[in-house]
């Protein structure tokens, strides 16, 4: 540790990212401390994919129970499922609890400093925080940014936290309206959809672009389409915006053309969730103090070590991570980046491979994803000069999920015809979050199907979906 700072490090933010930076820095040998103005474990942990996994899992069993015909199959007569919403409500606020104990207690373990109060920059290598007894500054050899984001409400849109609502007071699950309108199905909206049909509620699913679930990759999206959406109570307007929304009973929605901004339709709704994505909170943080401006949508400009940039230029001993970056916004890739910064703090050189980093919606069934999509994979062989190669294998054709009643789904992998490189892999299907880390770790070794479709899976295991997929590659 230098002695002419009282910190190695100190970290603005505490949540999964910061916190997992927190305890590699200890694991390094830095004296650290984090300071957080809210809620220890910031949004994943509050109000994020913690209790939203906790949503899901009590509604997912209560569609299953309900799940009659399903249920038969199995050789099973279930009768009058009853739910409480309250108890479910519950159950996500003490695993919040809970999780955010932990995650608190693991750093006091290992003597991180906690600093309550709002951290910002205030000069090169010096942190200001005011806290509940005033202001005070104190001295780092390096700075970590993980402010993290917020919801994104476009303009025109009226919250009041009751009857129109982001994800942040979706999660309470207070009350459950009778018919939900909901503004984005990226799968924030997806996830909740699942929870609230599960729980008798209906939809209504606004998309300003002209396909559901953009951020997807086709082929998924339009399965998707047939199994999340279709069969269940959600009606869907595709190509419209929700210009103007009104809080009250009814909720009232004035619906325009995406392109025209026509009003086209007006909706009378009891409640709508706004799920429009999240923007950076990197507001008031003192990054003027050392001249960096973030870019245009708020996010800090940063390279691939995760050194802050001023002009394209990296600010010494400075660094951010996390949905401030912009780069992934992601619990998990905000953990990766914290790694990263921090073996970059102490002379190892390490970079962030975004391509093998997986994102998934916990939906039922679940849907995954990492690397590259079909179309931006045919848009990096387009500039580089290679084809491109997809295989698809089917989760009707695999025992495990057979077994389990579960037969829906697909994997997806999308792979360089010339030396068999796994680009990108997608799986919608039971269990898809948790099969696609095989697929993640083969795209951060760079590995091709040529090799993995000689690897040996268990029989009968979801995971030869996968192997089937890989087998399928060379036989092609």
């Amino acid at each position: 540790m230098s002695q002419d700072f009282d910190y190695d490090l100190v970290i603005i933010g505490a949540g999964v990212g910061g916190h997992g930076a927190a305890l590699h820095a200890v694991s390094c040998g830095l004296k650290t401390a984090i300071i957080e103005a809210a809620d220890m474990g910031g949004t994943c942990v509050n109000r994020g994919c913690i209790p939203s996994k906790a949503l899901l899992a009590a509604s997912g069993r209560v569609r299953e129970l309900q799940d009659a015909h399903h249920l038969n199959a199995l050789g099973i007569k279930v009768a009058g499922v009853e739910f409480d919403r309250n108890a479910i409500a519950n159950h996500a606020s003490n695993l919040v609890s809970k999780i955010r104990g932990d995650l608190t207690n693991s750093l006091k373990r290992l003597g991180v400093d906690i600093i309550k109060g709002w951290g910002k920059v205030a000069s090169n290598q010096k942190v200001t925080v005011v806290t509940d007894n005033g202001e005070k500054t104190i001295t780092a050899k390096d700075i970590m940014i993980s402010a993290g984001s917020i919801p994104f409400v476009p303009p025109g849109i009226e919250i009041d936290g009751k009857t129109v609502f982001t994800s942040d007071d979706a999660i309470k699950l207070e009350w459950l309206p009778d018919w939900v309108a909901i503004v984005g199905s990226g799968y924030i909206g997806l996830e909740f959809a699942d929870v609230y049909t599960a729980l008798g509620c209906e939809i209504t699913m606004i998309e300003a672009l002209d396909n559901l679930m953009p951020t997807f990759d086709p082929d998924i999206a339009k399965l998707a389409t047939r199994i999340l959406i279709k069969p269940r109570d959600i009606e869907t307007h595709t190509g419209v915006l929700a210009m103007k929304v009104t809080p009250g009973s009814p909720v009232v929605i004035e619906l325009a053309d995406a392109k025209t901004k026509e009003v086209v339709d007006v909706l009378e709704v009891d409640a709508c969730l706004v799920a429009t994505g999240r923007i950076p909170a990197t507001k008031d943080l003192g990054l003027d103090a050392v001249g960096v401006e973030t870019n245009r949508r708020g996010f800090i400009p940063v390279d691939d070590t995760m050194a802050v940039l001023s002009a394209g230029e990296p600010v010494p001993h400075l660094w951010a991570i996390g949905d401030a970056t912009g780069k992934m916004m992601l619990a998990h890739a905000a953990s990766a980046q914290g790694i990263v910064a921090v073996e970059n703090i102490c002379g190892r050189q390490r970079t962030v491979d975004y391509r093998s980093i997986p994102a998934a919606a916990f939906t039922h069934p679940e849907i995954s994803y990492v690397g590259l999509s079909e179309p931006q994979a045919k848009q990096l062989a387009s500039e580089e000069g290679f084809e491109v190669s997809v295989v698809r294998s089917y989760f009707k054709g695999n025992s495990k999920a057979i077994a389990e009643g579960e037969a829906d789904g697909v994997a997806k992998v999308i792979y360089r015809k010339d030396t068999g490189e796994v680009l990108g892999v997608h799986i919608l299907g039971i269990h898809a979050s948790d099969l696609i880390h095989e697929a993640s770790n083969a795209i951060a070794n760079r590995q091709s199907v040529n090799s993995l479709a000689y690897l040996v899976h268990a029989h009968p295991t979801l995971s030869e979906v996968l192997d089937e997929a890989y087998k399928r590659a060379v036989t092609h």
